[in-house]
């Protein structure tokens, strides 16, 4: 064989080889792939894992006196893998279905037991692995399910899977729901507390891993997390449940009664700057009104004659009036408007009585007149007050003042911006701008920007805590303050106040105002509606807290004293009644020497009834259905004692019956010692108690 021969013979053989290999290759391919092919995709399903986000448990916010304002709550979602390793036999299985049947029927109540025996056997024969059980399930439901035929087998070898999901609840549903908020991924600020603060509430994620089975759906490996999750910190607010209870309350029963669009109300404590309660609501149907937007921080409106402050205060301060400076009322001519006071004409009084009564005319003149030849020198003290400034609110949302200013706005008038700005109009403010001013002058001239949170706690431990900022030291001098707050304290005493806002038992300073407001598109003429508010602070003597009631579009009665007037009352009547601290400084003259002899703390209608019978007539501040005895020197007054649940009441003073059915009311199992009236209790009013907690007190 020669050399040629050879090599063919070679590349032949390498040839055939080659084929050969390509044939059993193929042969293989075609082996797994038709063959075994449902093998080996189960067992690559079986290898395929991925890790996945664990949400972390949110953490709780709390009001400002402890009370639960929202938490989160594990819920569940249930599937089952209907052939994990204890239930892998079928007779096992099915021995227990029709019996698991039954009691998934028998908890959900949303199929029969048939129903269910058969949505369980269709699982089975189709080898679902995920199968879904229930959504929504809560932990109470959880522990009882896991005793169920075939899930009590064993916690992983049952087949139950059970994936927790967060559910957040607010336990006092909608109170202060709009400023606790509520997460949203959609708005980038989020919405509320919940928004604000969700860097701290969110906490961090864990992961869990998850194995891919057969029909592309993952399950977990086990139950636990493989990296767990950091619970989110708590947000201790500034609200106060029970006042913001009150303020949601009596704003709701006005806008119903005065059939109005939409109103808000916001209480601030004087000295720290917390907000205790903000209520807003929107009219949704007729007699129905929910809190759809916040109006107290992004409701930008003109505020009408309230503003009347910050221009009688620019006044005093350049020295260009005082309070006994006389003014015209009724009319005041401008070119191409006459300014009118709603009221007509009281003739010309004081500056003093100008205010009190709320003439438009009287400030539109003494504006116009004082700074007409230098507008700036009037707004300049607009600025100076950041009344043109955001505050830097905790909560995101907050409105852009709009005040004018005769260098910068091409808007600007020369004729008519500058009065019609003397009594509240051609600017923007929100309630909560205008109640900082009042609050500042109730806080002895310091401006403090309001505060909604004042601490966040991680595992019961502060991590941050919050001042309100100071926007100002001193918006005034003490002897513009000084004639300011009596101005304010003469509207209700003397003003436009009096016949509603007025109460004999301790003082109110504030403010009415009746705003037009404008259409955005047509202006004011368009339709006349109108924005009644009141603002101020009590007791005035001692300032505790400023508040402000603004209602929009009442229908009938507009005025400010007539339709905010009474929510501002009813809510600084209760507060007052409730506050203790507030008694102490109760002048002589406004209680005065009743001549009513002493009686029992208890239930407020019996004792009026015998005192009228006796021909007394003693001064309730209270409007629940019971009472405390608060003695002072010049007489007795009658301190309300509303019942809470989980709290500890005030019996002392009273008599053994009262005593014991409020005590019994609150869950509590009462030991008796002695006899007559409560003279001590073994638990503080106010502490937190449990249902069958034990308590004792004495009688002498």
């Amino acid at each position: 064989m020669n050399i040629r021969a050879n090599i063919l013979l070679r590349v032949y053989l390498a040839f055939g080889l080659i084929v050969l290999f390509a044939f059993a290759v193929f042969l293989r391919l075609g082996q797994v792939q038709f063959v075994q092919g449902k093998k080996w995709k189960a067992m690559a399903d079986s290898l395929s894992t991925r890790y996945v986000s664990v949400e972390a448990t949110r953490g709780n916010i709390y009001s400002n006196d402890g009370s639960l304002l929202a938490t989160s709550i594990p819920e569940y979602e249930l599937r089952m893998d209907m052939f994990a390793g204890g239930i892998a036999d079928d007779k096992v299985f099915n021995e227990k279905v029709d019996s698991l049947g039954y009691k998934l029927a028998q908890i959900f109540q949303d199929k029969t037991a048939k129903e269910y025996a058969r949505y369980l056997r269709k699982g089975r024969q189709d080898s679902a692995r995920y199968l879904l059980i229930h959504r929504k399930v809560g932990y109470a439901d959880l522990k009882t399910i896991r005793t169920f035929p075939l899930y009590n087998i064993g916690k992983y070898s049952g087949g139950l899977i059970a994936v927790q999901q967060n559910k957040r609840i607010l336990p006092f549903q909608a109170l202060a729901a709009r400023t606790i908020g509520y997460k949203n991924e959609n708005v980038a600020n989020g919405v509320g507390l919940e928004g604000a603060y969700k860097e701290y509430i969110n906490g961090e994620t864990g992961k869990r891993l998850m194995q891919r089975i057969a029909g592309g759906v993952y399950i977990p490996v086990n139950e636990e997390a493989e990296v767990a999750p950091k619970d989110g910190a708590d947000i201790i607010s500034t609200i106060d449940v029970n006042m913001q209870d009150l303020a949601q309350s009596a704003l709701e029963k006005q806008l119903i009664k005065s059939q109005a669009d939409h109103g808000t109300v916001i209480l601030m404590e004087v000295a720290t700057g917390e907000i205790r309660a903000v209520a807003n609501f929107s009219k949704v149907e007729e007699g129905v009104y929910k809190e759809k937007f916040n109006y107290a921080i992004a409701g930008n409106q003109d505020p009408g004659s309230t503003f009347k402050l910050a221009s009688y205060m620019a006044l005093l301060e350049d020295k260009l009036v005082d309070t006994n400076t006389m003014v015209g009322t009724g009319t005041y001519k401008i070119p191409g408007h006459t300014i009118k006071d709603s009221h007509g004409s009281i003739g010309v009084v004081t500056v003093k009585k100008a205010f009190e009564q709320s003439s438009n005319a009287a400030i539109a003149y003494l504006i116009n007149s004082k700074y007409g030849t230098d507008p700036k020198k009037f707004t300049d003290h607009l600025y100076d007050w950041h009344l043109n400034e955001k505050m830097g609110l905790q909560i995101p949302g907050e409105a852009t003042p709009a005040v004018k200013n005769p260098k910068t706005n091409k808007s600007w008038n020369k004729n008519m911006t500058l009065p019609q700005m003397a009594y509240g109009y051609e600017m923007q403010l929100t309630p909560l701008k205008m109640l900082s001013l009042y609050n500042a002058v109730a806080n002895n001239g310091k401006m403090i920007a309001p505060i909604f949170v004042k601490e966040i706690r991680r595992l019961g431990n502060p991590i941050e805590q919050f001042k309100a900022r100071v926007i100002s030291e001193k918006i005034c001098s003490d002897v513009t303050l000084s004639k300011i707050k009596s101005m304010l304290e003469g509207v209700v005493l003397e003003g436009s106040g009096k016949q509603i806002v007025y109460n004999p038992l301790y003082k109110i300073a504030g403010k009415t105002g009746t705003a037009q407001v404008a259409d955005a598109n047509k202006g004011y003429k368009a339709k006349r509606q109108y924005q009644a508010s009141f603002v101020g602070y009590f007791p005035a003597d001692k300032p505790k807290y400023s508040m402000i009631v603004v209602i929009n579009d009442p229908k009938g009665a507009y005025y400010g004293a007539l339709v905010s007037g009474p929510v501002f009352r009813e809510v600084a009547d209760r507060i007052y009644a409730s506050d203790m601290q507030m008694y102490n400084d109760v002048p002589n003259r406004l209680v005065g020497n009743t001549g009513t002899p002493p009686t029992k703390a208890g239930q407020s209608k019996a004792t009026q009834k015998v005192y009228k019978a006796f021909g007394f007539k003693p001064l309730f501040a209270s409007k629940s259905e019971y009472y405390n005895i608060i003695d002072t020197s010049a007489g007795t007054i009658f301190q309300e004692n509303s019942e809470r649940k989980g709290v500890m009441p005030n019996v002392t003073g009273m008599g053994l019956k009262d005593a014991l059915y409020l005590l019994g009311n609150a869950g509590l199992k009462t030991k008796v010692l002695g006899s007559g009236k409560v003279i001590s209790q073994s638990i503080a009013a106010g502490t937190k108690v449990g249902k069958g907690l034990g308590v004792q007190i004495e009688l002498n």
